[in-house]
């Protein structure tokens, strides 16, 4: 997830598509006569699809399920064929023959480092962030906060962001350790370390999923701030431990350049391009479903776009345990993953049709570049897709 801060601009929904959405926001006299937060949160809630704006609707929609088809190709391509014109970026993994990645240690630490990274974004971002602003009296900002809040997949995103970790731990796609994975080298030098570490993926994304459902019903359980330690612990235990007894071990030749490259060779094809090929695949057929929707608009193919977005979905969560390279590179991250969305400029889309604010390319300033990410990609596909939680219908309810 590529995390971005618009709580002003979604304060400002309320005056920004009254040709789209029936709801109506009254005055308040403490708020200089604007919509109240809550009104403003119901507005942005409320937009529906309805027969004046249906066709730009899924027209928007489909635009953005085809970027998506495009960005999980690229990504899967870059690794697997060729990258920027050159090798497959496997190989320079692999290889770590030069430039960033000099040696399997270099891998190494960066497989480690960006497992770090998602622990401390599930943990102080995407279930911090809500829970102190809930905690804090900021109810409305809180709620805005919560990742993917328009489909209620918020819990199932946060521990498939963990559950990526394990698969970077285990070099498997499942609960199941290849022979060559950091698990077993990990075994080999410090057996208790090992089970720490693997007592504390799993109990982590555990504790995720005890969160009630939907996350952004329960910001404030009791549960929220033990997921929460439980992201941080895992962070600190990464950093702290793992990755020093592997440096030590190396140093002291108690493991060998030999079993460090077998690690990234399994981590490469049996984690990162299965994947990725995943996702270039669901992304397919959640543009395919989203064409039907287009050219057969019903309740039923609303349906069958949102459980096709659920399963394009997972995959991506379960890469962000690595999260450099050419997604890194290329902004695909942001292209694919930007929150919190700016939905002003979504409404304007719709209201405008003009599509090529999708689209950026080499030479734009950040600001276009930003601008064209927040408005395409998971969310905003989501966004259109979904409504508290359920499928949206072609007679708004």
């Amino acid at each position: 997830m590529k995390k971005k801060f618009f709580y002003s601009a979604l304060f400002l929904m309320g005056m920004a598509f009254t040709s789209l959405t029936t709801a109506s926001c009254s005055d308040d006299d403490d708020n200089n006569g604007g919509p109240k937060p809550d009104e403003k949160f119901d507005a942005a809630a409320n937009l529906n699809y309805t027969p004046e704006n249906a066709a730009s609707w899924r027209n928007y929609s489909l635009q953005v399920a085809k970027l998506l088809q495009k960005d999980a190709t690229t990504l899967y391509d870059s690794w697997e064929t060729s990258f920027q014109g050159g090798e497959a970026f496997k190989k320079t993994f692999i290889e770590h023959n030069g430039g960033t990645y000099t040696s399997a240690l270099s891998c190494i630490e960066q497989i480690i480092d960006k497992c770090v990274e998602i622990t401390d974004e599930v943990g102080n971002s995407k279930i911090g962030d809500p829970y102190n602003k809930w905690t804090a009296g900021q109810q409305t900002e809180a709620l805005y906060a919560v990742e993917s809040w328009y489909s209620f997949h918020s819990r199932d995103d946060y521990s498939n962001n963990i559950r990526s970790i394990r698969n970077s731990y285990f070099n498997s796609m499942d609960s199941t350790v290849s022979q060559y994975s950091l698990y077993n080298l990990v075994q080999k030098i410090n057996p208790a370390l090992n089970t720490k570490i693997a007592n504390e993926i799993e109990s982590t994304k555990n504790a995720i999923l005890a969160i009630p459902q939907p996350f952004r019903n329960n910001i404030g359980d009791a549960k929220v701030p033990v997921a929460q330690s439980a992201c941080v612990a895992l962070g600190i235990t990464l950093t702290q431990e793992l990755k020093g007894a592997i440096q030590a071990a190396y140093a002291n030749g108690t493991i060998t350049d030999a079993e460090m490259d077998s690690v990234v060779n399994g981590f490469v094809n049996k984690v990162v391009l299965p994947t990725y090929k995943d996702l270039k695949e669901k992304n397919t057929a959640l543009c395919a479903a989203v064409q039907n929707f287009y050219n057969n608009p019903s309740d039923a193919t609303f349906e069958t776009a949102c459980d096709a977005w659920l399963v394009a979905r997972t995959p991506w969560e379960q890469s962000e345990a690595f999260l450099f390279g050419p997604v890194d590179i290329l902004g695909l991250d942001p292209n694919m993953d930007s929150w919190p969305l700016d939905q002003v400029a979504i409404v304007n889309i719709l209201e405008s049709g003009n599509f090529d604010d999708l689209n950026w390319e080499d030479g734009d300033t950040e600001e276009e570049i930003t601008a064209s990410q927040e408005v395409r990609g998971f969310h905003t596909l989501e966004f259109l897709l979904f409504k508290d939680g359920n499928p949206r219908t072609v007679a708004a309810q």
